[in-house]
């Protein structure tokens, strides 16, 4: 009897030890497929942000209580969120909205109803519904605009298998820069990188590479970088707000966006302020 339990322990044991195996496999096998819709490829890396946007390319114009910044957009990588920015730009719901939260020098956010962050007017529940569109050749180099994340859908396991939707809505970033100085931190991301053109980029443009392929790319500042920098370098609360955001201490508003397209007039700007350029 004592032998049967033995027998029955071990093999009791054995499938347990089987079924954790078979689970990890399964595990790794997902991780992988999941990691091909992020995967980079050297080879056909294509960094469209340093380009001279062509003529006739979609553009936003904004104008801020600080001056004016201009915008190439992307409607090729990023169809649904340029598509509902341009839509909601032209309905003249950014007029007189606020930037609502910053990080100094590195990055503020725009858009918002109130310095507490609230929808802008006109903005509906399902416009805070656009599905992150991520793509390798856009990233959060200085200057770019991302659309701000909202929620996400999805329960355990799809949390388990990195598979939740991501969503984003009406809400936009505009990047400045982390701090590249430091040599650990520098070792470190281009280790990470994967690509030394796209490291090389990052250092050379500036950007917040840990935003990468976390957020929809949707936009490139190509001239106004003087105005970016004021509003990136403006005082900020010394804390959070109720919403747990922390705008500047003086109100900035945007005040319009306009949509056109790149022309004569904005060769000459990008001559002028190509972001990369030693000061």
């Amino acid at each position: 009897m004592r032998k049967s339990n033995k027998v029955l322990s071990r093999l009791g044991i054995f499938l347990i030890l089987m079924s954790v195996i078979s689970f990890l496999v399964f595990y790794l096998s997902v991780m992988m497929s999941q990691q091909g819709y992020t995967y980079i490829d050297p080879d056909t890396l294509e960094l469209i942000q340093t380009e001279e946007p062509e003529e006739g390319a979609v553009t936003a114009i904004f104008e801020t209580s600080l001056g004016e910044f201009r915008a190439v957009l992307y409607p090729e990588e990023a169809p649904e969120t340029v598509g509902q920015f341009i839509k909601l730009a032209e309905a003249g719901v950014y007029d007189n909205t606020y930037i609502f939260e910053a990080k100094q020098d590195v990055y503020f956010a725009a858009g918002a109803g109130d310095t507490a962050g609230s929808l802008a007017n006109g903005v509906t529940d399902a416009q805070e519904l656009v599905p992150l569109e991520t793509h390798q050749n856009l990233w959060p180099l200085r200057g770019a605009l991302c659309a701000m994340n909202t929620t996400s859908e999805g329960g355990f396991f799809a949390r388990l298998f990195h598979n939740t939707k991501q969503y984003s809505g009406s809400r936009f970033m505009v990047l400045g820069s982390v701090d590249f100085s430091d040599e650990e931190f520098l070792t470190e991301f281009r280790e990470a990188s994967g690509s030394e053109l796209l490291a090389d980029t990052f250092v050379e443009w500036g950007g917040v590479p840990n935003f990468s392929q976390q957020m929809t790319v949707f936009g490139q500042t190509y001239a106004g970088l003087d105005v970016l920098d004021a509003i990136l370098s403006a005082p900020l609360l010394e804390e959070m707000n109720v919403s747990g955001y922390t705008p500047p201490k003086e109100d900035i508003l945007l005040l319009s966006v306009t949509i056109s397209t790149y022309g004569e007039e904005d060769a000459a700007l990008y001559e002028l302020t190509k972001p990369g350029d030693p000061e």
